[in-house]
């Protein structure tokens, strides 16, 4: 080729990428989005927030191509009980919650004396959510809140929310914004709470006058009792039982929300009957689970649902209820 041909074609090609580059910023800068000012509109009158203040907190986050693309997979929607459950109740998980239920054994015990919670509820979900702490989440929060509520049309309105506590909760514990870390979905800490349920239910377990659900695991094992408790756990009640179906099971049956409606006598009518001997008036729900030997059929109770109150999914309380299960059996108080 042309000698002189060739250093026009690449001095023409570099000019293109510096264009591309000048064009495109190394980070969204989201006091810029289209949705900016109404958010700010939002902080300002109802919070008392600076406009300034806002903008400012918005143009330090981060657009989070991950953070879209790890919400429009989430594991519970994809696998059946008998898959969740291999990834939560494993041998390793069981006995580093023995382990961390030793170390922190007293803790443990006042909260759950305080609330009614068993010790080994809490320790299951420290166990779920992020292996008793040794996963906590590696987004900036910031980051995958703002993503979320300004990029992800689904449930924008949800996680614009959340951004706008997120705010209220680090100028209450006086935190700069881009500092702490959490989950793709904007979750902290040790029993990964959003930010809504961290300034409502996390509480200051170890009396040092400040709540930190990320660094302290005293305030992070009382929080996750006092949700429990607040959301209506009823100290030795039972969680959920396997249920005995004789008969056709119509759809109408299955309770998705798993909120314990129905009693146990209007079930027996359908054929339906718990195989653990509870009073007819108990409230319960009608769920199926994909086993590994075939599917089965569990009533959930008040408790189980207070669980799904943490997370929604009841494959996600069931890996609770049984982690918590075998934890127990292992654990000498």
């Amino acid at each position: 080729m042309n000698k002189t041909i060739h250093s026009a074609l690449r001095l023409s090609k570099w000019l293109c990428l510096a264009t591309v580059m000048a064009a495109t910023p190394a980070r969204a800068d989201y006091s810029q989005h289209p949705e900016a000012k109404r958010f700010a509109d939002e902080m300002v009158a109802k919070h008392g927030f600076q406009r300034d203040e806002v903008m400012a907190i918005l143009s330090r986050a981060e657009r989070q191509q991950s953070v879209l693309d790890a919400i429009a997979r989430p594991a519970e929607k994809a696998k059946p009980w008998k898959d969740y459950r291999k990834l939560f109740i494993t041998a390793d998980r069981v006995q580093q919650g023995v382990a961390f239920a030793r170390e922190h054994a007293a803790t443990l015990a006042r909260a759950e004396r305080e609330s009614g919670v068993p010790a080994t509820i809490v320790l299951a979900i420290l166990g779920v959510e992020t292996r008793y702490g040794r996963n906590t989440g590696s987004y900036r929060v910031l980051d995958a809140l703002t993503t979320l509520g300004f990029d992800y049309p689904p449930r924008a309105d949800f996680f614009r929310t959340q951004l706008q506590e997120f705010m209220l909760m680090t100028r209450e514990q006086k935190l700069p914004a881009d500092r702490p870390l959490g989950s793709y979905a904007g979750a902290m800490g040790f029993g990964q709470f959003m930010p809504s349920s961290y300034r409502n239910f996390a509480v200051d377990f170890n009396g040092d006058g400040s709540v930190d659900i990320i660094n302290n695991i005293d305030d992070a094992i009382g929080s996750i009792a006092n949700y429990l408790k607040e959301h209506g756990w009823q100290r030795g009640a039972p969680i959920v039982v396997r249920a005995n179906v004789n008969g056709p099971i119509t759809e109408s049956l299955l309770r998705p929300t798993l909120e314990p409606q129905t009693s146990l006598a209007e079930y027996k009518r359908q054929g339906i009957t718990s195989v653990t001997p509870l009073p007819d008036t108990t409230g319960s729900a009608l769920f199926l689970l994909e086993a590994d030997a075939g599917n089965e059929y569990w009533l959930a109770l008040n408790n189980f649902y207070v669980i799904t109150r943490y997370n929604r999914s009841q494959l996600y309380a069931m890996a609770v209820t049984q982690l918590s299960e075998e934890i127990a059996a292992q654990w000498v108080r």
